[in-house]
């Protein structure tokens, strides 16, 4: 098998095509019409229903999944839509063993949840490929909006000021709009383009435009959009990456799992990914789950994920962790970087082993190293953009209940705000209930206009 060159072992082609495919089948397989009906039928319907209370986006999901059971599929879908618009996306990544499956009674009971995730997979993907948008825009407002960034929480907080009758212009720094959902989800997550479709799929309501290549600061000015629009949303999410505060971050090779997932998902043909021999992948939330499993997937021969705390501390779900095991992962908790180090044709990674001393974090005094080809940085990341007048806390945009900023018209959600959690399902709630907020401030305006 042809390889390319690379510096330090770092090469792409490492598996043949056929194999390459496998590994990077979906991670959950669609459930055909009877394998819904069967998982639908477990379903007790709860009244006090603690799955939906699990959910951060309050689907009525024993609703949904009687509507399933009852063959009234498209009303199933737009149950699910009304709550939450890209509820394909969050179905195929949400982390469902932790939320809405972990409060199920049957998981309690059993030790096996309703399998929601995928019956509400059927149920949107069905109404996806009917082309059919079971939402009305209302007649137009005369109001216009500017949304800054075309992730799930703008593109949530797009979609409901769209069906109150508002006119949307979302503002995206890439060339290409999604977000967390496009860049940043592992491949065997979302695979067919599916962020796409979902995208296109959400503009057909109407009335939202997207402009492409528009970043805050450089093409565009917040102090201008204020005079030019009557609100503002910003789902800009997190562009910078957390430092590892270590000696030799720089060398070449130390790289942002960030960028590696996104060119993965970009790459015209996954032959063309190039990944180290030996890769290092420090973090332990879901990016860097999703780093060290493709690694694996394309071909890595050793890949160890190292975290500085411990399995349970993990923000990665242990349904996570034992899938990166399952692939073949390292796992090693109580670790963190102390220098990486260049040598010959390798890097050498020290870490030092640390355990939790009344709460904190302290080192043992005991170290250890790992040689690599690839080291991949996932410990968080953070708002590089400086926003001028904005209220900023703990290096996120701080927003009240309602996702309002300090600004009286300016809103935001998703990753970038103070409430943020990584989680587009949580993004969605956040862009969705910001627009209710809008739709409520510019409602009051009209009035107050038409006395």
């Amino acid at each position: 098998m042809a390889h390319s060159t690379s510096t330090l072992g770092i090469v792409s082609g490492r598996l043949d095509s056929e194999l390459l495919e496998q590994n990077f089948e979906d991670l959950h397989a669609p459930l055909s019409k009877h394998e819904a009906l069967v998982a639908s039928d477990r379903c007790y319907f709860c009244h006090d229903a603690p799955c939906m209370t699990a959910c951060p986006t309050s689907i009525d999901i024993p609703l949904f999944i009687r509507q399933i059971a009852t063959g009234t599929i498209d009303a199933s879908a737009k149950t699910i839509l009304s709550q939450n618009i890209l509820g394909g996306m969050c179905a195929r990544v949400c982390p469902t063993e932790t939320l809405c499956e972990e409060a199920c009674v049957r998981e309690v009971a059993e030790g096996k949840p309703v399998e929601i995730g995928r019956l509400q997979r059927f149920a949107t993907d069905n109404i996806m490929s009917k082309n059919i948008h079971p939402f009305d825009r209302k007649a137009s407002s005369g109001k216009t909006i500017a949304v800054i960034g075309a992730g799930p929480a703008g593109l949530a907080c797009a979609h409901k000021l769209a069906t109150f009758g508002h006119d949307v212009i979302i503002y995206e720094a890439r060339e290409k709009g999604g977000g967390l959902n496009e860049f940043g989800i592992a491949a065997y997550k979302s695979n067919d383009d599916f962020a796409q479709k979902e995208l296109e799929w959400l503009l057909s309501i109407g009335g939202i435009k997207i402009e492409y290549g528009k970043k805050v600061g450089s093409e565009i000015n917040l102090d201008q959009l204020q005079l030019d629009y009557d609100a503002i949303f910003i789902g800009m999410g997190l562009s910078g990456v957390n430092s590892l505060r270590c000696i030799g971050e720089e060398l070449e090779n130390v790289d942002d799992a960030v960028n590696f997932i996104s060119e993965l998902r970009q790459a015209d043909s996954l032959l063309n990914v190039k990944v180290g021999r030996d890769v290092v992948v420090i973090g332990g939330g879901m990016t860097a789950v999703d780093a060290a499993v493709q690694s694996k997937l394309l071909g890595s021969q050793n890949v160890s994920l190292v975290y500085r705390r411990g399995k349970e501390d993990m923000s990665a779900s242990i349904y996570e962790q034992d899938l990166a095991t399952s692939k073949g992962v390292r796992i090693i908790y109580n670790a963190t970087p102390l220098e990486v180090v260049k040598n010959n044709s390798t890097l050498d990674v020290k870490f030092g082993y640390t355990e939790t001393i009344d709460n904190k974090l302290k080192q043992t005094g005991e170290t250890f190293n790992l040689a690599a080809n690839q080291v991949l940085k996932a410990i968080g990341q953070n708002l590089s953009e400086e926003i001028n007048s904005l209220k900023i806390s703990n290096g996120k945009i701080y927003v009240d209940q309602n996702g309002q900023t300090n600004i009286s018209n300016i809103w935001a959600g998703g990753d970038c705000v103070t409430t943020g959690d990584d989680l587009t399902v949580t993004a969605v709630a956040q862009g969705r209930d910001a627009a209710i907020d809008i739709n409520s401030q510019l409602m009051k305006q009209i009035k107050k206009e038409g006395q």
